[in-house]
Order: C-alpha cells, then sequence, then structure tokens
C-alpha cells in the first residue's frame, strides 16, 4: 500500500488534502504530522526561512521517512527554500511543496491567474514559483485566516470570494487558492466568478497518483 506523509504547518490544513485524498485515492495510506509553531514562529521571528527553520523541516521529514513514507507532500505554501532543500536531499521519493502541482496546472491554462492567499508571507514566497513571464495577480484576502482561526468558515469563504471577485474583475481567466486551507471555498469562488478555480489539494493528490501508481 503507497504510504504518503502529510506534514503540516497550520491545523486548518489537515481537514483538506485528507478529505481530497479520501475522495480521489482512499487506497493510499496516509500519516499526519503537525507543527502549528512553523508558521507562527516565521510570522513573529522576522529571521525569515533562515537555517533553523531549515533544520526543522529537515527533522520532520526524516521522521517521516523513517515510518516508511513513499512521498511526502507538505501542506504550508510559505516555506518553499526548507521543502527544497528536503526534496534536493531525497532524489529517490517524490517531496512536493504544497503549491508546485497547483502552479503546474495553473500555468498550463495560459491565461492571466489571479493568486489568493490568506497567509500574508505566502504571496512572499509563493510569486516566484510560477515561470517567469507568467501573467500573474496576486492578492491576500486580508481576515480571512482570522475568521477561520474563530471557527467563522462563512466570513472566511466571503472574504475570499470577494478578493477572487476583484481578480476577475482585473482581467483574471483562472483563480488559484494558495493556501490548504482555502479549498473550502473553491464552489463559493466559482459560484461567484464563474472561473475556473484550481486548488492546492486538489492538484497536489492529481500529482501523486501520477507520480506514484506507475
Amino acid at each position: 500500500m503507497t504510504r504518503i506523509a502529510l506534514i503540516h504547518a497550520l491545523a486548518h490544513s489537515v481537514a483538506p488534502i485528507n478529505d481530497e485524498l479520501e475522495r480521489e485515492w482512499p487506497q493510499a495510506q496516509r500519516m499526519n504530522l503537525l507543527d502549528d509553531s512553523l508558521s507562527a514562529d516565521l510570522a513573529r521571528s522576522g529571521q525569515g526561512l533562515d537555517a533553523a527553520m531549515h533544520q526543522r523541516f529537515e527533522a520532520l521529514a526524516a521522521y517521516a521517512e523513517g515510518t516508511g513514507a513513499q512521498a511526502i507532500l507538505f501542506t504550508c505554501s510559505a516555506f518553499g527554500s526548507c521543502i527544497e532543500a528536503v526534496a534536493a536531499r531525497r532524489p529517490h521519493m517524490p517531496v512536493l511543496k504544497p503549491n508546485e502541482a497547483m502552479v503546474a496546472e495553473v500555468v498550463g491554462q495560459g491565461a492571466r491567474v489571479g493568486l489568493i492567499a490568506s497567509f500574508a508571507p505566502t504571496l512572499a514566497s509563493m510569486p516566484s514559483e510560477f515561470p517567469t513571464g507568467t501573467d500573474l495577480r496576486t492578492t491576500l484576502a486580508e481576515g480571512a485566516m482570522h475568521a477561520l482561526n474563530e471557527g467563522n468558515t462563512a466570513r472566511h469563504d466571503a472574504l475570499v470570494v470577494q478578493v477572487a471577485q476583484v481578480l476577475a474583475s482585473q482581467g483574471c481567466q483562472v483563480i488559484a487558492l494558495a493556501q490548504f486551507s482555502m479549498a473550502r471555498a473553491q464552489v463559493a469562488v466559482q459560484q461567484a466568478v464563474g472561473l475556473p478555480v484550481f486548488t492546492t489539494p486538489g492538484s497536489a493528490v492529481r500529482a501523486l497518483r501520477q507520480r506514484l501508481l506507475v
């Protein structure tokens, strides 16, 4: 049985990827590792993705691999270089950044992309993951993460929809939701803007199936 390690920096990311795997690949065995201090420490420290943060990611990955995981998927989008370092040490197994599968699918649309994040550091790190020349518009769904933390899912979704409508008015033809925790708003955004809406869990599961079921 295929064993996939899911490594989370936000508690809100756990359900979306597990739900997606249950729907689309129920045969996969899942293990979940959550360190919800990662995002808080990144936001608070002002040190960026320093050596200490890289070491924390390597420790999590080593533990996951030691349990027999055949692939690792990270689910928080603000830690790109840390995940790249983990992947470079493991050429023998798929190690996916949370966004890379979605970026590939979105870019393949050949259209202006509207990228929405609910965690501000994501907008500092994620645009560089898109190929040079991508027609990209980014925006922060201000207050959406706070609403989710308070359990106000309706407000979270409404705030994401609101910024998606702004991006659509700017000529975006595809909407990409950067956080795993934002996947819950996919249907509401599609209904509001009438555009293709991509989520990180959906794209990641498709990529993992393709790479592991060979």
